[in-house]
């Protein structure tokens, strides 16, 4: 079994704890190939999340990206390393 983190494995737990009514979710890691926390595999370790969920309704940015670094903890402690979150 794989335990690679996959932006449709990222996507589907966005999905099930956030309820978004918009959502992109694209690995950016070929990217960064080289930098830190990149494994050489060109994918798996740098995100980019683009959300919108009636859960983010009056609450600040900082408390919108709380709730997705929340929602996908499991990931990051799995070897996530970055991760870029643009919420609506």
């Amino acid at each position: 079994m794989s335990t690679a983190i996959t932006a449709a494995a990222l996507e589907q737990r966005l999905r099930e704890l956030l309820a978004p009514t918009s959502l992109e979710v694209l690995d950016e890691s070929a990217a960064h190939a080289g930098h830190a926390g990149a494994d050489g595999s060109g994918f798996g370790t740098h995100f980019r999340v683009r959300i919108a969920s009636p859960l983010f309704q009056g609450k600040p940015r900082v408390a919108r990206h709380r709730l997705v670094y929340d929602a996908l903890q499991e990931f990051i402690d799995r070897g996530l390393h970055a991760l870029a979150i643009e919420t609506f």
